[in-house]
């Protein structure tokens, strides 16, 4: 054959040559499927600009039927949901540092005498300025009129107080900068260790590991050592830069910063590892760690707040290192928290790390085997 059908014939054949891969190759065929229905899922249920049940916490001072009333018609706006109750400010203000909530209400003892004067506030709104759509969602309950919520001032109308806390200016990038530093860490560590380890496949080095006495388990941990010092220096990069250039605040330790980085960029690496047991390419590992970054940023608060997101987005958000690592470098770095009180996400991270690294280490065998 000549001219035109020979070109279509050869264009017919490779064509079809391609075809055949992609039937051979599951996982670039399930990415083909998979991928447009995890971007519209994750899309749909991530993004939300309708903040609902957002963790709060009250220290009602007046225990009267009014300040009742006040926290009954808060909580039935379903913007938020009372998930604690303080004895004092004092206690309030350490479930906001820790985290544990993003709304503080505190009700004075005079609350009912507040109400008649028009000079002082009936009550106060503390919020976490530190989470993106917290404070826009908050000041709308603070804009209602107390008389609106069945509490009856007298002849004039009140509302409550609105403190910001940690971010008393409101700049978006207070809110952003420290938790770009677990963004950016997720980026590079994944695709670093999953392509690292799926080109030494390529090349024959894993052969070579076969023939020495080093365990699956201590060639995970020992590939992953050098990234830690790697994420370390990025996350002194973005630091700094984020001081000098954007004026974020420290108000935490350096060195909690330091540790709970460690541990996230630790978890973000095994699971680098992992994809590493999975793909068969250089190219199918880095489809795989892309895949595993737009769910970190849509649901890990990044962007929009946590608690507002549907329970399913939040339950797949578990399974997500960057959301433990948000409350983390929120917490040190613009609250001021300390470790202790970080606890329970350090410890999701350190569970997260363990599996993941044994499941590495158990494909790593399988593999080899």
């Amino acid at each position: 054959m000549k001219g035109l059908p020979a070109f279509f014939a050869r264009v017919r054949a490779i064509a079809g040559k391609e075809l055949r891969q992609l039937r051979r190759d599951r996982l670039t065929g399930g990415m083909i499927v998979g991928i447009p229905l995890m971007q519209i899922l994750l899309f749909g249920y991530g993004i939300n600009f309708d903040v609902r049940e957002l963790r709060a916490a009250v220290a009602d001072l007046a225990g009267t039927s009014a300040s009742r009333a006040l926290v009954a018609d808060l909580q039935a706006t379903q913007v938020v949901e009372f998930v604690a109750v303080a004895s004092d400010a004092r206690e309030l203000r350490r479930m906001l540092d820790a985290g544990e909530v993003s709304i503080a209400l505190y009700i004075p003892p005079d609350f009912e005498r507040r109400l008649l004067d028009p000079r002082r506030p009936a009550a106060q709104l503390l919020i976490d300025g530190t989470e993106p759509g917290v404070e826009a969602a908050a000041r709308g309950l603070a804009a209602l009129p107390l008389t609106a919520r069945g509490v009856t001032p007298g002849p004039t109308t009140r509302e409550l107080e609105v403190q910001v806390e940690y971010n008393p200016e409101r700049r978006t990038a207070v809110q952003i900068v420290p938790a770009l530093i677990g963004v950016i860490l997720s980026m590079t560590m994944v695709i670093f260790t999953a392509i690292a380890l799926v080109r030494e496949r390529e090349r024959g080095n894993h052969e070579l590991l076969i023939t020495t006495p080093v365990k699956p388990v201590e060639i995970m941990i020992g590939k992953l050592l050098p990234y830690v010092f790697v994420g370390l220096i990025q996350t002194t990069l973005i630091l700094v830069t984020g001081i000098l250039l954007f004026d974020v605040p420290f108000s935490g330790r350096v060195w909690e910063l330091y540790a709970g980085a460690s541990l996230f960029i630790a978890a973000t690496l095994a699971m680098g590892l992992l994809i590493s047991t999975v793909a068969r390419t250089q190219f199918q590992a880095m489809q795989l760690g892309f895949l595993t970054m737009l769910p970190s940023i849509l649901l890990s608060g990044f962007m929009f707040p946590f608690d507002g997101m549907p329970w399913i987005a939040r339950a797949i958000a578990q399974v997500l290192p960057l959301t433990h690592f948000n409350d983390i470098v929120r917490g040190v770095v613009l609250r001021g928290a300390d470790l202790a009180s970080l606890s329970w996400p350090l410890t999701k991270l350190a569970i997260f790390l363990v599996v993941a690294l044994a499941l590495a280490a158990l494909r790593f065998r399988k593999r080899l085997g």
